[in-house]
C-alpha cells in the first residue's frame, strides 16, 4: 500500500511509514523497524522499550496499557495489558479505622503498585504479529539505555519537581535524586541490562529470576504486599473493541476495563442529532453541547464501569441510541444542567501529565493505537535500583471506597471495587477512525480523565471542522467530567465572548486555573490516500516518516 505526504512545496512524496510518539528517540527507533521491514507490530514493540528509557513519567516496562489496531485487511482488535490487584489486595486497604481514605497510600509507595502487564502485552503482541526476530526489535533501546539519552527542557522540569518525592520515597542516592538540566545525559545501564534480559528470556526474564525479585523486595520495603506469584501468574487479554458508527465514520476504541471507547461512543452519538457541524467552532452553541455530553457520559463512568472479568457490564446498551436520547432528554440549549441533577458525587479534580500514547501506520496499511501508563507522573515513586525503572501507581486507579475521589478527581462505584488479580478502570482511549470503510485517523491522548474528552474533540475538529491533524490536535480544548460541576480550559482558550455567553447559561469555570489538556499523537490519511501526521506541542512529542 503506497501513501503520499505532502510538503511545504506542494509536491508529493512517497513515503512508506509513520510514528507519532512522546520523545523523537522513540518515534526514530519505531521507523528504523519499519525501514528495515518490520509491520507496525514489530514498530510497536520497539517504541514500547524505547518510551521505557527515554520517558521515565510514562513509558514503561513495569505498568500497562491497551493496544487498539486495524489490519490492512480491515480486521480490528485490541489488546488489555492492564495492572491487576496483588493476591493480597482487598476493599479496605487504603482505609483507616474508622473507614476513611488514608491519604496517598494508594498513590505513593509500595502498596500503590499493581502487578505490571505491558511487558507481558508488548511480547504478546509480538507473538501474534510480529514479523521480527525480538532480538532485533529490544536492541535500539538497549543502546540508548547504554548511551543515554539528552534531558529536554519540559523533561528537566518534570524531574525537578518531583525530586524530593523520588527521595523521601527512595532515599538521597536514588537514580534520579539530583537536580536536571537540559542537555544532560542519562545513561541507566541497569535498565539496558534488564532490556537485555528480556530479550533473552521473553516473559521469564521479566516476571521471574532476579527482575521479578528485585521489584518484589523493593516493592515490599516500600510498604507494599505483592509476591513472585503475583508476577508469574500475570497475563494479557485479547478483548473486542468498542465499535460505532457516527454518520459516515466507524469508530474503533478501547472497551473495559478502559472506559474510553464508551464514553467516546456516549459523547459522539449524544451529540450526532444536533449536526454540530452547522455550528461555528468554538462557539457557545458548540461548546455547550460538547460539555453536557460529557458532562451525562462522566455520570455514567462513575457508575457502570469496571474490569468486566468481575462485572457485568452493560456496554451495548449505555452505546445505544435508545438509551443516549434518553439521556439528553433534559438537555436544554439554552440552560446549563446542574451536574447534582445528574446523580452521583461531590469530589475534587487533581491533575497530572502521566501516561503516554503513540500511534502507529506501517507500508503495508496495518494501524497501531496504543497508549500506556505508570497512572501519576513516575508512578509511585518507588524506584527499583538493579532494573533501572519506577513501579506504577496504579492501584490508585480502583475505587479505594466508592463516592470517594482517585488522583483524578474521578469517583467510582462498586463496579471498580478492588479484588484480587481485578483491573482497575481507566480513562486510556486508543482508537482507530475509519471514513466510508477506509482509515482515517489513528489517535490517543495521555491526561489521566482528560484523555477521552481530548480524543473527542481533536475528532471533531478533524471531521466536522475539516481541520488538518496538527490544526485539529493544536486546537485548544475543554473538559467537564461530571463533578465537580465546572468546566476546565486551556490557557490559550481565547473565545472571551463565548465564554461569557457560557457563564450566562450556567456553566462554571475559573480562567485561573486553566492547565494544559492532554497530549495528542494522531495519523490522518485523506480520501486521496494522503498521510499527514501531528505530535502535540504540548510536549516534547515527535512525529516521524520515511
Amino acid at each position: 500500500m503506497l501513501f503520499f505526504i505532502c510538503c511545504e512545496n506542494s509536491e508529493k512524496i512517497p513515503i512508506q511509514g509513520a510514528v507519532v510518539s512522546a520523545r523523537e528517540e522513540a518515534s526514530k527507533i519505531g521507523i528504523e523497524i519499519l525501514k528495515k521491514g518490520g509491520n507496525a507490530f514489530d514498530a510497536m514493540v520497539a517504541t514500547s522499550f524505547a518510551l521505557s528509557v527515554v520517558f521515565p513519567n510514562a513509558g514503561n516496562i513495569t505498568g500497562g496499557g491497551f493496544m487498539v489496531y486495524r489490519t490492512s485487511e480491515g480486521d480490528i482488535g485490541s489488546l488489555d495489558y492492564r495492572e491487576m490487584a496483588p493476591l493480597s489486595s482487598d476493599e479496605d486497604m487504603y482505609l483507616d479505622n474508622n473507614g476513611k481514605v488514608i491519604d496517598d497510600l494508594s498513590r505513593t509507595g509500595g502498596l500503590a503498585v499493581g502487578v505490571p502487564g505491558s511487558v507481558a502485552g508488548i511480547l504478546e503482541v509480538h507473538n501474534k504479529f510480529g514479523s521480527l526476530p525480538l532480538n532485533d526489535l529490544i536492541k535500539p533501546s538497549v543502546e540508548l539505555a547504554k548511551k543515554g539519552f539528552l534531558v529536554t527542557e519540559k523533561q528537566a522540569k518534570s524531574l525537578n519537581s518531583k525530586k524530593d518525592e523520588f527521595i523521601k520515597v527512595n532515599g538521597e542516592s536514588t537514580f534520579y535524586g539530583k537536580k536536571f538540566m537540559k542537555g544532560d545525559l542519562i545513561r541507566n545501564p541497569n535498565l539496558a541490562k534488564t532490556l537485555n534480559e528480556i530479550s533473552k528470556f521473553g516473559n521469564k526474564g521479566f516476571y521471574e529470576g532476579w527482575v521479578a525479585e528485585s521489584m518484589v523486595r523493593k516493592i515490599n520495603k516500600t510498604g507494599g504486599r505483592i509476591s513472585m506469584e503475583d508476577f508469574s501468574s500475570y497475563r494479557p487479554r485479547w478483548r473486542r473493541p468498542i465499535v460505532f458508527d457516527y454518520k459516515d465514520l466507524k469508530i474503533i476504541s478501547m472497551g473495559p476495563p478502559s472506559s474510553g471507547g464508551i464514553c467516546l461512543a456516549q459523547m459522539m452519538k449524544m451529540i450526532e442529532p444536533y449536526n454540530i457541524g452547522n455550528l461555528k467552532y468554538k462557539s457557545q452553541e458548540a461548546l455547550h453541547l460538547m460539555i453536557e455530553a460529557e458532562r451525562r457520559s462522566y455520570a455514567d463512568r462513575s457508575y457502570f464501569l469496571g474490569d468486566p472479568d468481575f462485572v457485568a457490564i452493560p456496554k451495548y446498551h449505555l452505546i445505544s441510541s435508545d438509551y443516549l436520547n434518553e439521556r439528553m432528554l433534559n438537555y436544554d440549549p439554552l440552560l446549563a444542567t446542574k451536574s447534582s441533577d445528574i446523580p452521583h458525587g461531590d469530589i475534587v479534580v487533581v491533575e497530572s501529565d502521566e501516561t503516554t500514547h503513540f500511534s502507529i501506520l506501517d507500508s503495508f496499511g496495518n494501524a497501531v493505537s496504543v497508549t500506556t501508563t505508570l497512572n501519576g507522573s513516575y508512578g509511585s515513586k518507588v524506584f527499583v535500583d538493579e532494573i533501572g525503572v519506577f513501579m506504577n501507581n496504579e492501584m490508585d486507579d480502583f475505587s479505594s471506597k466508592p463516592g470517594s475521589p482517585n488522583m483524578f478527581g474521578l469517583t467510582g462505584g462498586k463496579a471498580n471495587s478492588i479484588k484480587p488479580k481485578k483491573r482497575m478502570l481507566s480513562s486510556m482511549t486508543p482508537t482507530i477512525v475509519e471514513k466510508n470503510g477506509k482509515l482515517f485517523l489513528i489517535l490517543g491522548s495521555p491526561g489521566g480523565s482528560t484523555i477521552i474528552t481530548s480524543v473527542f474533540q481533536t475528532i471533531l475538529n478533524a471531521y466536522e471542522y475539516k481541520m488538518g491533524i496538527q490544526e485539529s490536535i493544536d486546537s485548544p480544548r475543554f473538559h467537564h467530567q461530571w463533578v465537580p460541576d465546572s468546566v476546565k480550559f486551556e490557557p490559550n482558550f481565547k473565545n472571551i465572548n463565548e465564554l461569557k455567553k457560557l457563564k450566562l447559561l450556567g456553566h462554571h469555570f475559573d480562567l485561573q486555573k486553566s492547565k494544559i489538556i492532554g497530549r495528542v499523537d494522531a495519523i490522518m490519511v485523506n480520501e486521496k490516500g494522503t498521510i499527514s501526521v501531528g505530535a502535540d506541542k504540548r510536549g516534547d512529542d515527535f512525529a516521524q516518516t520515511y
